[in-house]
């Protein structure tokens, strides 16, 4: 039997699942970790029949209890378009019995594979009691694959609303569930919350948005600045050409964020696909929901998550993790070996799935006891050396549970820049300072980054690898750097950073726009630093010459700074991930008296 691929299927060992465990989902540029492929086409032709497919026993097993309990099926759902029809792939498990169960439905990712990858989830999902139903939304996947689907995208908008509940509605006649609860990584997370709020009949009974977002519209374009590499990458990852994937008011969008022009378009387009617009039919319904994201998300960031979190009255839990988007959730979902690489690596996915239980199995489990948001504190996990400079996870980061996001943050700390000191960076000081000027040449990318790639330099958070940057090498004629004395704390932790920082800074340039991205940096005695977190932010409409001051958020984190390291705040003009206002000029940061530039920290 031919692979979903119709490529032959190689041998799967437990090197291909430690490879995911290791590397997660994505491959080289714009493509999906082979090992991921690899697994996913082995456990369909398996379940199917298929004897020749070699898998370690625990897989083997795995597929011979599904096929056991349940019949499978690789199938098409057909769903209304332009007054006919398109077809949605769809991989159906429905257990077997006249027992009543409730059903887990999984919008795919936003991947060229559709449904594929995660099909180890859908086996351990019906081995806990539910009949599983993923399908591929409208437009995604490469050219005649089965687990592709006919149609457009349409980037969660209307029309995959309504895919969502004609979905439900193939799902009520093929399984007779007696609940409805939907699962989503990244675009199936946001597939999932909308469809839940807008189904006529109400059939969603819980929802599990992983690697989510909160509103899609900030999530790629705030502080005046578009995170072109977010939608560069996206775009890149559908399976086709963008003007065979996309629709015409998709194009339009798209051509009009790349051209910097009509904004207020995309803003509207990205409101109306975002949860956060419809959180009031979301409480309403009382749709308990689990979020999860990662600190350093590049994708989707946090903050935009946490405002939706925040303004939900349902039964609710908020996960943070350390890495970005997609890394803890995605070996969990893909394909876990039984003697886990490292300790923490299978929570993620685990607490997801009780959450499920609980609320559509009704599970006595440990759910209704969760506090409801629980943090792991940035890189508190210890390692070992496995290899050349890669290591390996031996003691799980530490977590922390709150009663609420506001508990998170107890105090602020000031510290206020100051001009020069003996060495030409500026001080982080207690006291205020003023009547000083520091400048920099705007326009070119330097050192200071918030990540080498794309969740690839979150994937290696995750597994215990963070990213180290050498302060001392930063291009001071590009940048500017201030940070505090070596810092004196308690039980070695002199800062508990937990919330998101604040920055005020007075900024004159020689051009009529400027751009500044804020990077905040623990460094090491030794000069070493790791990144905590970051935000960029664009300040248009400036007069050369005059001074305006500016004030935003960076991205939440918890983060212990140990005793004897420094802060250092970094400041330059442009980084990878976003647009930038200007190729050339000289940005001016000062402190004037009553305006004095300063970093607000966040303690906890």
């Amino acid at each position: 039997m031919a692979s979903i691929s119709g490529q032959p299927i190689p041998a799967i060992t437990e090197a291909t699942l430690d490879e995911i465990a290791a590397t997660g989902l994505r491959g080289p540029g714009n493509t999906v970790n082979q090992a991921v492929v690899d697994l996913g086409n082995a456990l369909v032709a398996a379940v199917q029949g298929d004897e020749s497919v070699q898998l370690p026993p625990e897989l083997a097993e795995l597929v011979a209890r599904v096929r056991q309990i349940s019949d499978v099926e690789v199938t098409r759902i057909p769903v209304e378009e332009n007054g006919g029809s398109i077809d949605l792939s769809a991989f159906t498990i429905k257990l077997k019995g006249d027992e009543r169960r409730p059903v887990v439905i999984l919008p795919a990712g936003w991947n060229p594979l559709g449904w594929l990858p995660f099909v180890y989830a859908y086996f351990k999902l019906a081995l806990r009691g539910y009949h599983v139903l993923t399908y591929t939304p409208r437009g995604l996947g490469f050219p005649n694959w089965i687990s592709t689907s006919e149609g457009r995208v349409d980037v969660a908008g209307p029309k995959d609303w309504a895919d969502g509940s004609e979905v439900i509605t193939y799902a009520k006649a093929h399984f007779n569930p007696n609940k409805v609860g939907f699962l989503g990584l990244s675009y199936g997370s946001g597939i999932s919350q909308l469809v839940a709020a807008h189904d006529e009949d109400n059939r969603v009974a819980a929802v599990v948005a992983l690697s989510t977002w909160g509103n899609l519209a900030t999530s790629l374009y705030a502080n005046d600045t578009r995170h072109l590499m977010a939608v560069d990458l996206l775009v890149g990852f559908t399976g086709g050409e963008r003007d065979d994937k996309f629709d015409e008011e998709a194009l339009d969008i798209l051509d009009k964020f790349a051209e910097n022009r009509d904004l207020d378009d995309v803003i509207a387009w990205g409101t109306e696909r975002s949860p956060e617009t419809y959180l009031d039919r979301t409480n309403e319904r009382r749709i308990p929901t689990f979020i999860s994201n990662t600190w350093h998300e590049t994708l989707f960031p946090v903050a935009p998550v946490v405002d939706v979190f925040e303004r939900l009255d349902v039964p609710k839990r908020l996960n943070m993790w350390i890495g970005d988007h997609g890394a803890p959730e995605g070996a969990g979902l893909s394909g876990l070996p039984a003697g886990l690489p490292y300790p923490g690596l299978g929570d993620p996915v685990r607490e997801a799935y009780e959450f499920l239980d609980h609320h559509l199995l009704g599970a006595p489990n440990d759910v209704p006891n969760w506090k409801p948001v629980k943090n792991q504190v940035m890189f508190t996990y210890k390692t070992k050396p496995l290899v050349g400079n890669v290591r390996r996870i031996t003691q799980a980061a530490r977590r922390e549970e709150y009663g609420s996001w506001a508990d998170v943050t107890t105090g602020h700390e000031q510290w206020y820049l100051t001009g020069t000191n003996g060495d030409g960076d500026g001080a982080l000081a207690d006291k205020q300072n003023d009547g000083w000027s520091r400048s920099f040449t705007a326009g070119l990318e330097t050192k200071a980054t918030a990540v080498d790639e794309v969740m690839d330099t979150g994937q290696k958070e995750w597994t215990g690898n963070p990213r180290k940057y050498v302060l001392g090498e930063f291009e001071r004629e590009n940048l500017l750097v201030w940070s505090t004395d070596p810092l004196t704390g308690s039980d070695g932790v002199a800062r508990r950073i937990r919330g998101a920082a604040d920055v005020r800074l007075t900024v004159r340039s020689t051009e009529e726009a400027a751009t500044l991205v804020a990077y905040l940096f623990d460094v090491a005695p030794d000069g070493n630093a790791r990144i905590i977190t970051h935000e960029p932010y664009t300040v248009l409409g400036l007069t050369p010459g005059e001074d305006v001051t500016v004030g935003w958020k960076l991205q939440p984190a918890a983060y212990d700074v140990a005793e004897g390291h420094r802060l250092a705040l970094v400041v330059n003009s442009r980084d990878q991930l976003y647009s930038y206002a200007a190729t050339k000029g000289t940005v001016t940061i000062g402190s004037p008296s009553g305006d004095e530039s300063r970093l607000e920290l966040p303690l906890g």
